[in-house]
């Protein structure tokens, strides 16, 4: 017995030296986290529960070159509500006044969001969605309702904020104003994000339930820093000209997408730019930047420089003597035809260009430039047809250009050149070539950006750039002006002719390369040009005699039964741009020297502000640019739909009809 019960005391030792060292363990592990290592656990713990959360900068503002908004921040807010935070007593006293503030703001029986504040409180819901996308004066004005007013801390408001970009112009140019999202960088924003993007603030924000995060504090810790403004050369008024008229033209003809670019002869600055694809229901929209990124063949237009450099290496004069034969011919096999069949006979170089003879220009080309055609290439590259412009716009075509002794090039490669085949640029080199030669020579370089704001002072101006001051001789370049306007008067454009006001070009018609494909029916077709897809072109400038703009239209894939033709599908844009501009936009100088007003937009916006805070009736926003009245309206509590483009001519609900939150107002635009 005396042995059993050593052998018990033996076995309490052991448990108690157990229990004994691994209190002490516990002791020791507690005084090590609290004290020794407690800084560290305590940053792991905040780390765990607390972390900032970068408030997204506003970007700045881009306006077209009058100061109408092409793009803006606009600031949005999420209020949710914390109602556990709020003491019991003042949640009981004041919930219900709560309640019918909210009712009269967003619109619901006040007793949908008593319920729902109570049943909240009942399941300790400590993030209670109360309102999404508010505008900033709402933010204010909930700010201020019962409990709401206490803060954070004791009213469990919480406001969550988001910037959203606005288009004020809608769709119109939405490709070349771009974007900086998560469909990549593209147009003016894309390419000044650097500029436009400011500096972000920083927000402390909490751990609570479900994953859930609330901010620590009434205010930010670091406020966000509004970026640079961006003021364009885009003008609204012509921008909406050049987007209908294109728009228009391709919905007749079913094409399947097209641009058109209006540009200031004497600055380069690009004053429109419509980019407009066609979708599977037959709408058309901003698909891509065709003007910046598509090199195709270009067809008759290109006619322009063959005829130049002949003119100026003086091979040829526009009274040179050509035998079109009767409008076929056939070089290495391939054949060269015009589109009037038996041709045109002898004809002066001028009338080649004028009617657009393709045997013409082809044995004017292969007479002078066949043994040399390094020299014609070398004309080419003086005027910007080889290399990319070298926009700031990401995704700028690159020309294709093929070289003696290099891939691509073979023994009519110079021939099917001359005439804008076997070679592809962009529209915007097309022009620039084009306006190189209504600028008396100088070729200037396209441009879309005329400064950089910050506060309303200007911070960056970006000049005119040369990128070559004479592309030929003043007397090449009189003599091309004056085939251009004939071009017009008497040519292949005739049927734009106008006595009223001068216009001069050159229209493009080419057929598509299509590569090898399986057809529908299974069958495989060889790669080669398509007798039913056609690419519709005129480029050009106006008035002919003082030219003040340069345009050019491209129409890809116009449905072959109602015409293909450049003359047809392109030219009649660029004469109702030209037409319009010309009646609606001041020519004189006064356009080139017109400057952005940062002083003359404050005020506005000061006036416009107080007219916001200060109303209980609905104002009267005729004659108000787009933007300004529908911000204006959306701030005092009103759905906003709007018809057209401009200022207002005519608002739905008359001013000083009392305003009731949620009614619909329709603003018809000039």
């Amino acid at each position: 017995m005396r042995d059993h019960q050593k052998s018990i005391l033996t076995k309490f030792y052991i448990v108690a030296a157990f229990m004994t060292l691994l209190f002490s363990l516990i002791i020791f592990r507690v005084i090590d986290i609290q004290y020794l290592q407690g800084n560290k656990y305590r940053k792991i713990s905040k780390d765990l529960t607390r972390k900032p959360f970068a408030i997204e900068a506003n970007k700045g503002n881009v306006y077209a070159s009058d100061g109408n908004l092409l793009a803006t921040s606009m600031s949005k807010f999420t209020i949710r509500m914390d109602v556990m935070s709020v003491d019991v007593k003042i949640f009981d006293r004041d919930v219900v006044k709560l309640s019918r503030n909210l009712a009269n703001f967003l619109g619901k029986p006040p007793n949908f969001f008593e319920k729902k504040l109570r049943n909240a409180r009942k399941s300790k819901n400590r993030y209670i969605l109360i309102a999404k996308d508010i505008g900033y004066n709402d933010y204010m004005k909930m700010k201020q309702f019962p409990i709401f007013k206490l803060g954070v801390y004791k009213g469990g408001f919480i406001a969550e904020h988001k910037t959203v970009r606005a288009h004020p112009i809608g769709k119109i140019a939405e490709r070349t104003i771009g974007y900086h999202d998560n469909r990549g960088d593209a147009g003016i924003e894309g390419a000044f994000i650097d500029y436009l993007k400011g500096e972000d603030g920083l927000r402390w924000k909490q751990k609570i339930a479900k994953g859930q995060w609330k901010p620590i504090n009434d205010v930010n810790e670091k406020e966000p820093v509004q970026g640079y403004d961006v003021v364009t050369t885009l003008d609204v008024n012509i921008q909406d000209i050049t987007h209908h008229a294109l728009l228009r033209q391709l919905e007749y003809f079913e094409a399947d997408h097209g641009c058109a670019v209006v540009m200031e002869t004497a600055t380069g600055e690009i004053k429109a730019i419509s980019n407009l694809g066609r979708t599977s229901a037959g709408k058309y929209y901003e698909k891509r930047n065709y003007a910046v990124w598509e090199a195709h063949e270009p067809g008759s237009t290109f006619k322009l420089a063959s005829l130049m450099a002949a003119l100026d290496d003086k091979m040829i004069d526009t009274s040179t003597v050509v035998d079109t034969e009767k409008g076929r011919i056939f070089i290495h096999g391939k054949r060269v035809e015009d589109s009037q069949r038996g041709g045109y006979g002898e004809i002066s170089a001028a009338r080649v260009f004028e009617v657009s003879s393709n045997v013409g220009i082809v044995k004017l080309i292969r007479e002078h430039y066949d043994d040399k055609p390094e020299k014609f290439l070398d004309h080419l590259k003086d005027y910007g047809l080889t290399n990319k412009i070298g926009l700031p716009i990401k995704g700028e075509g690159k020309p294709i250009v093929y070289y003696p002794g290099k891939p691509g090039w073979n023994k009519i490669s110079l021939e099917w050149m001359s005439w804008g085949y076997s070679i592809a640029v962009t529209p915007l080199q097309t022009l620039m070539l084009y306006n190189a030669v209504a600028n008396n020579g100088e070729m200037v370089k396209p441009r879309f950006i005329k400064e950089l704001r910050k506060e309303n002072r200007i911070k960056k101006s970006f000049q005119k750039e040369v990128i070559n001051p004479q592309i030929a001789t003043p007397e090449t370049i009189k003599k091309l002006k004056k085939v251009l306007e004939n071009v017009v008067e008497k040519g292949t454009a005739n049927n734009i002719y106008s006595s009223n006001f001068s216009m001069a070009g050159k229209t493009g018609t080419a057929k598509k390369y299509v590569g090898r494909h399986v057809n529908k029916k299974g069958d495989t077709i060889a790669g080669g040009y398509s007798n039913k897809r056609y690419v519709a072109s005129f480029a050009g400038f106006f008035p002919a005699d003082l030219p003040k703009y340069s345009c050019i239209v491209v129409i890809h894939d116009p449905l072959k039964k109602k015409g293909y033709y450049g003359a047809t599908v392109a030219a009649p844009v660029f004469k109702e741009i030209a037409q319009k501009i010309y009646t609606t936009t001041s020519v004189d100088d006064d356009l080139v020297k017109e400057k952005f007003s940062s002083q003359k937009i404050g005020d506005q916006y000061s006036s416009f502000y107080n007219k916001i805070i200060n109303t209980e009736t609905i104002p009267n926003v005729i004659g108000m640019p787009a933007m300004d009245a529908v911000s204006l309206l959306e701030n005092v509590g009103l759905n906003v739909k709007i018809k057209g483009i401009g200022k207002v001519k005519k608002q739905s609900i008359k001013k000083g009809t009392l305003i009731k939150k949620g009614a619909t107002i329709i603003l018809n635009l000039s």
